[in-house]
């Protein structure tokens, strides 16, 4: 990646949006409520969002670090997650080369089920 101008750049940008697609959807899912509050926060203080939305932003780092059913898709899907990483880290310029990957990751997390 040295030597090609702002291609490091542009490859990082893409595979951190494929990274935080998969994140956000697990993170949409159960933890909707605090992703909505933050959502609704920053829309409506457009000038003023990242101080006066601090606090739900916290809400929300909170909740995906601390939800049981988060920490069990952790555990559970660790090889597809880190197959979708490696992939991503293999095609930094064509992420949607890694859509089947971030699928078997996403299929992983819709089986797992909350402790009884």
């Amino acid at each position: 990646l040295q030597g090609r101008g702002g291609g490091a750049q542009t490859c990082w940008r893409i595979f951190r949006a494929a990274y935080m697609q998969a994140a956000l959807e697990v993170t949409a899912r159960y933890c909707r409520k605090e992703m909505e509050a933050y959502g609704e926060c920053v829309a409506s203080k457009p000038s003023s969002w990242q101080e006066d939305c601090h606090q739900l932003k916290v809400g929300v780092a909170r909740c995906t670090s601390s939800h049981p059913i988060i920490q069990r898709i952790r555990q559970e899907c660790a090889g597809p997650f880190a197959a979708f990483e490696d992939c991503l880290r293999q095609n930094q310029t064509t992420a949607e080369n890694c859509a089947e990957h971030m699928g078997h990751f996403l299929q992983c997390a819709e089986k797992v089920k909350p402790a009884q």
